[in-house]
């Protein structure tokens, strides 16, 4: 398949020192994340990991019931999968590709091998789980304490800051089940936001046309995951 894309915009990729980077080269495939798609499920073995190039992906927890809430979301800044490098191999959560876009991916034995040196490379990735984990930590508390506009805010932040442009191609019923909420929420909470002229939304098609405002209606959750995300990825801020 050809995507004319560098790997390099991605922020782990890029972040990878020039030896690891012409080890990892020829191995990294690039593949195409459509819509919908599930990366991984449930309680299975990852066969490969993923660093989104275009596209965003998001980590949920699916109920008995069918129900599902996300707990994070990855980018161009990071890496899925890394359930495979921290022992547990198998995940309770699931990767579905919310944004489309292509990205690229590695073989899971490969990653293991690379992360097992010890060197580098396991000291990246362990700085972006802790990254992964404060959003985590981060979701939780706001899905708890704060209202569904700022979660809408929030959540908007993080996945602009995950994409190129201010656009963002979404349905009602996605972001509700991203949110865990009803889709009647979303609408009421996305159409306040348009009438203080925050974002143009329509047909599932959200343009951001405030981003300040859109930060200083959200609630302290974005800046908290972000600053945590900047310090300890300091390449992101530079590339």
């Amino acid at each position: 398949m050809a995507i004319d894309l560098d790997p390099k915009k991605n922020y782990l990729l890029a972040a990878l020192p020039e030896s690891e980077w012409q080890r990892w080269l020829p191995q990294l495939e690039p593949v195409e994340m459509p819509l919908g798609q599930v990366l991984y499920e449930s309680g299975r073995a990852l066969d490969h990991v993923y660093f989104p190039i275009t596209a965003i992906v998001s980590l949920l927890y699916v109920m008995e019931n069918g129900a599902s809430a996300e707990i994070a979301v990855v980018g161009n800044e990071g890496i899925v999968g890394v359930s495979l490098f921290m022992g547990g191999e198998t995940t309770p959560s699931r990767a579905v590709v919310q944004s489309a876009g292509v990205g690229f991916r590695l073989k899971a034995r490969m990653m293991l091998d690379e992360f097992n040196r010890a060197g580098p490379v396991m000291h990246l990735l362990l700085r972006y789980t802790q990254a992964l984990i404060t959003q985590m930590a981060q979701t939780a508390a706001c899905n708890r304490h704060h209202s569904l506009d700022q979660q809408l805010c929030r959540w908007l932040l993080l996945s602009l800051d995950r994409l190129e442009g201010s656009d963002l191609v979404m349905t009602q019923e996605l972001i509700a089940n991203m949110l865990g909420v009803r889709r009647e929420g979303v609408t009421e909470a996305a159409l306040n936001l348009q009438e203080a002229g925050l974002i143009r939304y329509a047909r599932g098609h959200i343009t951001v046309l405030d981003r300040q405002g859109l930060e200083q209606r959200s609630c302290e959750c974005y800046a908290v995951v972000k600053k945590e995300c900047d310090r300890l990825l300091p390449n992101r801020l530079a590339i």
